[in-house]
């Protein structure tokens, strides 16, 4: 894998942080689009994920680590997954910038924050 996002992607940022019409958005379109694999919660666990190798990421974790910064995300969204080994398909020629966009929006504000387990 490279270090850091491709060119075109560096230093994007979200225009539609903390929108509450953004979010509605995106909670539509990672239903259509995101849900089937990730799950209704981010957790990998979509109806299809048990026939998918690697398994789908836990976007309710990585929307929570450091790396989950926007420009990544718009670019493993906008490239799909080859560049990380994964069968993700690219959503760049489905879904437009603003659309990927306010898919972010929605993750980042609608899926549930993972819980550190006890004692950690």
């Amino acid at each position: 894998m490279r270090e850091g996002a491709p060119a075109e992607y560096r230093g994007q940022s979200n225009p539609f942080e903390s929108s509450e019409e953004a979010v509605a958005e995106g909670r539509q379109l990672y239903a259509t689009h995101c849900q089937l694999c990730h799950g209704s919660e981010g957790l990998g666990d979509g109806q299809i994920a048990d026939s998918l190798t690697p398994s789908p990421a836990l976007l309710a974790h990585l929307i929570q680590m450091p790396m989950a910064v926007d420009e990544y995300l718009l670019w493993s969204i906008s490239e799909g997954g080859t560049e990380f080994g994964t069968g993700m398909p690219a959503f760049k020629e489905v879904l437009s910038r603003e659309q990927i966009w306010k898919t972010i929006t929605f993750m980042r504000a609608g899926l549930p924050p993972i819980a550190e387990e006890a004692g950690n």
